[in-house]
């Protein structure tokens, strides 16, 4: 039997009438009724005149409708999920940049990306969702064919399915295709890591419009057999009422969100007991081994870290499941692609050796889109460059020790900003922390560092800098901490170092 390459090939899995999409209160959506879905909304598209290599920007809150027609847009030409969030501005760089032909919002929509799309002359499919008929389910106002007959041909595995842009914390972003053959290698990673089986239910609570959740949440589960509850989005208000809706077997998130769920598990105890998890999962930046040990504690049941970014569709390592040994502080094993330790030259270094840490494997993109540049500095030798300094143990678990560009330079002294995260979380009063480098006139840089306090707990500048001390050499310790409410990051729960002495006015 052939490995499918294809997103239609991957979807082909599922049994007809069981459940692949749900959302509280609605319906499931079978797979049969799924693929049904897929069929209808490609003959749209191509009526449309949309060919498979064309570009379709998706615009919709997060829920099922959003995962039903990423699936959809995906198995006919090439999707351009966007940040529903964007303003204008935002809106009109990423349609312009990524060459859209069209694109999708909700009926009634008011997103400023409608007014955009129509200065920029790009097509407005609308999509009107039938929830009764099924979570997800929607048809789609494609109008007519505007530029002549669309490309017929179905796509093929070195087609594209996906594209997204990097975050671009310290450059314009730079924009990476993603073909059939990528993702679905990533997702068929996944489900192997995982062992994910048809009796699987995932709460996705992650955003769709981030490698994340597309590949991991929706696409792995799905391409098992398995099923996915679709929220509209994080809420640790609701977290408890979903699980105890869905019964789900498993959930994935970001660091941020694990902490936020933990502060409100002790009220929910009995809705944890009576829906056990198989497993925990956690991507998209590091999560504090005092976080997994807690996770464990509440849930009872194993946490698993793994690495990911969009250059390879999502996953690169994850710690294993049981009965294999699970290493807190590392990301685990490789998931999928091999991995490898290289030096400034090239050279790739051996085991317990730090360097740059590199990848390469099938669900790697092929390279940036029209930037030569970026691609000769990110492949080297045939390994993609993913600019995470780490290191390899002698059983193959990797640690990250750093993102190369937030490494903290102070007067000649590296120092990584994960160390001191996790020294100041041995704190009985700190819930969550980011450190990460402020400028500095004379030493290059210092280290600062956000601190979130548990409910109830006080804790002063001082007290903390000197329980780094005692435990550090004197050049980690920050020079300064601030008291938030809540930790600075990204649209996708993503803490983000970079740049945030600026945002915070520091320096």
């Amino acid at each position: 039997m052939t490995t499918p390459a294809t997103l239609r090939g991957l979807l082909a899995t599922g049994l007809d009438d069981a459940a692949a999409i749900s959302a509280p209160g609605l319906p499931v959506l079978t797979f049969g009724a799924l693929r049904g879905l897929i069929a209808e909304t490609v003959g749209a598209l191509r009526a449309a005149g949309i060919g498979r290599a064309d570009r379709v920007a998706i615009v919709l809150p997060n829920g099922p409708e959003m995962a039903t027609a990423f699936l959809a847009v995906a198995s006919a030409c090439v999707s351009a999920p966007l940040n529903p969030g964007y303003k204008a501005e935002e809106f009109e760089f990423y349609l312009s940049d990524l060459g859209a032909k069209a694109l999708i919002v909700e009926a009634g929509s008011e997103s400023p990306a409608v007014e955009v799309a129509r200065e920029l002359g790009v097509s407005i499919f609308t999509l009107h969702p039938l929830p009764q008929q099924g979570a997800g389910r929607f048809a789609l106002d494609a109008g007519k064919a505007a530029a002549g007959p669309a490309d017929m041909m179905e796509s093929g595995p070195d087609d594209g399915a996906l594209v997204l842009h990097t975050s671009g914390t310290t450059s314009r972003p730079k924009i990476v295709p993603l073909s059939q053959r990528n993702v679905c290698a990533s997702a068929r990673n996944i489900s192997k890591t995982l062992a994910l089986s048809p009796s699987d239910r995932g709460l996705n609570i992650m955003p769709l419009f981030h490698i994340h959740g597309l590949i991991a949440a929706v696409l792995a589960p799905l391409s098992a057999g398995g099923s996915v509850f679709c929220t509209p989005g994080f809420n640790a208000l609701k977290f408890f009422a979903w699980m105890e809706e869905s019964r789900p077997t498993w959930y994935t998130a970001v660091p941020t969100m694990h902490q936020a769920i933990l502060t409100r598990a002790r009220h929910n105890a009995a809705i944890i007991a009576a829906n056990r998890l198989r497993f925990i999962r956690s991507s998209s930046s590091s999560l504090p081994p005092q976080v997994i040990a807690e996770l464990e504690a509440t849930f009872e049941t194993p946490v698993v870290e793994a690495y990911g970014m969009t250059e390879a569709a999502h996953q690169m390592a994850c710690n294993p499941l049981p009965p294999l040994v699970r290493k807190p502080g590392t990301v685990g094993l490789a998931a999928g692609p091999e991995i490898a330790i290289m030096n400034e030259d090239g050279d790739l270094l051996s085991a317990g050796m730090t360097g740059e840490i590199v990848i390469r494997g099938e669900n790697v993109t092929a390279g940036y889109e029209s930037n030569p540049k970026a691609n000769a500095e990110a492949f080297v030798n045939g390994w993609f460059r993913t600019g995470d300094q780490g290191v390899q143990d002698e059983e193959g678990y990797v640690s990250i020790t750093g993102r190369l560009k937030e490494i903290i330079s102070r007067g000649g002294e590296k120092i990584s900003p994960r160390e001191v995260d996790e020294v100041l979380m041995d704190h009985p009063s700190v819930q969550q922390v980011v450190a990460f480098g402020i400028p500095h006139d004379k030493l290059g840089e210092e280290v600062g560092a956000v601190v979130v306090l548990r409910d109830g707990m006080k804790a002063t500048e001082r007290e903390l800098r000197d329980f780094v001390a005692s435990r550090v050499a004197d050049f980690k310790v920050p020079r300064k901490i601030l008291f938030m409410d809540e930790i600075p990051k990204g649209a996708t729960g993503k803490l983000q170092r970079i740049g945030l002495a600026q945002k915070l006015g520091l320096g």
